[in-house]
């Protein structure tokens, strides 16, 4: 949205309340030159000179992770501002594929790089098909990283389904060993429902789990109603491949050779 979000918060963030939140943002910049260009633009929207958390957005390719943490790429950028007092931590996200975060991951480690944070769809269709829950979420809970929960209800697209209600997602996120679970608030009632599902939020028993497993089996074992994972319709930096930046100058060369 033309980094509109952005703008919005950072009016809502004047007259001290910058120093009573966790401010995070995301980039889409693959080059280091587009990186630090996104992060500023950021930083200027924000109305802040430091972010909290910093996101590789959109990690969806196998690609991806190497031309982040290419020399030439992303990363080097927030190495560089969080070495400028910019930004304090660093993570990525993603909603194409577990495959691809444990790739993630491996390249980051080979590269010498601890993540701060990770986030990815966590919902309960998200245990029956290609499965961040199953896959990565052990893992990151195995090495201390954050992890951010999104998509509880699929962008409703769940509740579509009719096997399960949006408190009975948003509680069943809430059970797992997440930092924080990520839902949208489009409306007043909406915003209420979160409230109420967090108000009445309880540990889910084992039986609950496999309840509610159970009835979403079915409905989620082709994916259908997580769209983000088995269509493009979600991917942003497909749709505008520009955002993503340059591929570095010594790979492009070759295609002189």
């Amino acid at each position: 949205n033309d980094g509109e979000s952005e703008t919005r918060m950072g009016k809502a963030l004047r007259d001290g309340y910058r120093s009573r939140v966790f401010l995070m943002t995301k980039i889409d910049g693959r080059s280091k030159k587009e990186a630090a260009r996104q992060l500023d633009e950021s930083l200027r929207r924000l109305q802040t000179d430091c972010i909290d958390l910093v996101q590789h957005h959109e990690v969806i390719r196998f690609e991806d992770p190497h031309r982040i943490f290419d020399p030439e790429g992303a990363h080097a950028a927030l190495l560089e501002a969080r070495s400028a007092g910019k930004l304090r931590y660093m993570g990525f996200t993603g909603h194409k594929d577990p495959r691809i975060h444990l790739h993630m991951l491996d390249v980051a480690r080979e590269h010498g790089v601890a993540l701060d944070t990770v986030q990815m769809p966590l919902n309960v269709m998200d245990a029956h098909y290609r499965s961040f829950g199953q896959l990565v979420l052990p893992e990151l809970v195995r090495q201390g990283i954050g992890v951010l929960g999104m998509k509880p209800l699929a962008n409703g697209r769940i509740l579509q389904s009719h096997t399960v209600t949006a408190t009975e997602c948003l509680h069943y996120a809430l059970h797992l060993p997440t930092s924080v679970v990520i839902t949208g608030c489009d409306s007043m009632a909406i915003l209420d429902q979160a409230i109420d599902a967090a108000r009445t939020f309880r540990p889910l028993s084992d039986a609950e789990v496999a309840a509610l497993l159970a009835r979403t089996a079915d409905a989620a074992s082709r994916g259908e109603f997580e769209l983000f994972k088995t269509t493009s319709l979600y991917d942003s930096t497909a749709s505008n491949p520009s955002w993503l930046g340059e591929e570095p100058q010594r790979w492009q060369a070759t295609l002189n050779e």
